[in-house]
């Protein structure tokens, strides 16, 4: 994780708070919007909660690590400190007052809160005195929210909860998403509440191309079939079926694939991998061109996590989308079932899931149509960064080309 001091230039000044837990999605996508809201002319510090994530990059932001938190297992009922035991009142009371010692130091005009109040209610121990304290040294503070398409699905009483905090203490809620693909109010039934906060920025993708990879790029995934999980920490029944698949599909036995192994993959679980592969398969870590290595392939096979799906949809191939749903997780069996609903992707259950069934679903989909080519709004950072901008005074001027990134995928 990269920082710099803070700028000595004006403009505004943002506290964006940012705390994953398990995968790398949220802190990732927090990468981006930082470096969006710097080139907004908002002034960055980044109080961040998890810990470190190497190759992340936070462009000229400031970041500032707090006593670091994360789950001790996909249920997330359990939350770890730095020497592995679990927070408790003596922690929580240094990690507020770490928060809030920032908070004085930085005097923010705004803070920005990634996914709370909408998740992350174990933190309102330090997000509600932090935004209290700074509204009392700036009443003209503004708060918005950072939250994705798809949240994970609530009782109807804790969803009302969130709702009511966020229009208690939220200007702003930014979703990162496109309501013409997946309206809010698909997950969070208490979106017309705060219906006024509310802001489309469209979908936070990294840049990149329309169509073909560069020429000088890799072919490693010319045709192949493209297993991937983020950053693995969930991954590996869907890398176990993987591995025996191949084999037994009628469609995909012929090629290559290619299995992706994300940094958070327990040890273990990747080398029981590795002792299962037959031939064809290939085991390698992630990659950082995983997108081009979907843009030639036959199939990607995935989970349905939020940075996963934007590189598969705009590059428009053929996807099998296999979702995380263990411990009680619907967002993403949410985001691959409104997906599949549109034809743009089957899917199968994560619940049983075996080397047969993969085949089987590998064989479904590549049988099948070819998936229309739709055009993404892929431009949700700087939406996010103009919309800030916006509500804090600041003119951030459209750059040429219009007003909106859009990548049309290219044809499978």
């Amino acid at each position: 994780m990269t920082g710099h001091a803070p700028s000595t230039r004006a403009g505004p000044r943002v506290l964006f708070w940012v705390q994953h837990l398990l995968g790398i999605g949220h802190v990732h996508r927090a990468t981006l919007l930082a470096r969006a809201m710097a080139a907004a002319g908002l002034r960055v510090t980044v109080a961040s909660g998890g810990f470190p994530v190497a190759g992340t990059d936070f462009g000229p932001a400031r970041v500032v690590p707090l006593p670091p938190a994360r789950a001790a297992d996909p249920s997330f009922r359990v939350l770890l400190d730095a020497e592995g035991a679990p927070i408790d009142d003596a922690w929580r009371a240094r990690r507020r007052a770490a928060l809030l010692d920032l908070a004085a130091e930085v005097r923010p005009d705004l803070i920005v809160t990634e996914t709370w109040p909408f998740g992350r209610r174990s933190f309102a121990f330090e997000l509600e005195p932090l935004i209290e304290a700074a509204r009392r040294t700036n009443p003209a503070l503004v708060v918005a929210a950072s939250v994705r398409d798809i949240l994970v699905e609530k009782p109807a009483k804790k969803t009302r909860a969130m709702a009511e905090t966020a229009r208690a203490v939220c200007d702003l809620v930014l979703v990162h998403g496109d309501p013409t693909v997946v309206p809010f109010e698909a997950s969070f039934p208490d979106a017309p509440l705060i219906a006024d906060r509310i802001a489309y920025t469209g979908y936070v993708a990294p840049p990149r191309r329309a169509g073909a990879p560069d020429p000088g790029a890799s072919t490693d995934g010319r045709d192949a079939v493209i297993v991937a999980a983020g950053g693995g920490a969930v991954g590996a029944g869907l890398f176990e079926a993987a591995a025996g698949a191949r084999a037994l599909s009628r469609r995909a036995g012929d090629t290559v694939w290619r299995l992706l192994l994300g940094p958070d993959l327990p040890e273990a679980a990747a080398a029981s991998i590795r002792r299962r592969i037959g031939t064809g398969i290939v085991v390698e870590a992630a990659r950082p061109d995983y997108p081009d290595l979907l843009a030639g392939c036959r199939l990607s096979v995935s989970q349905a996590g939020y940075n996963t799906v934007m590189d598969v949809l705009a590059a428009g191939c053929r996807a099998l989308f296999v979702p995380f749903a263990a411990d009680g997780e619907t967002e993403q069996a949410t985001r691959a079932r409104l997906l599949a609903e549109r034809g743009l992707a089957g899917m199968v259950a994560e619940a049983g899931l075996d080397a047969d069934r993969l085949a089987a679903a590998v064989d479904r989909v590549l049988a099948g149509p070819a998936p229309p080519r739709p055009t993404l709004k892929v431009d949700g950072a700087r939406e996010s960064g103009r919309l800030l901008s916006a509500a804090l005074g600041v003119r951030v001027p459209v750059p040429p080309g219009g007003e909106a990134d859009r990548v049309s995928p290219a044809p499978s």
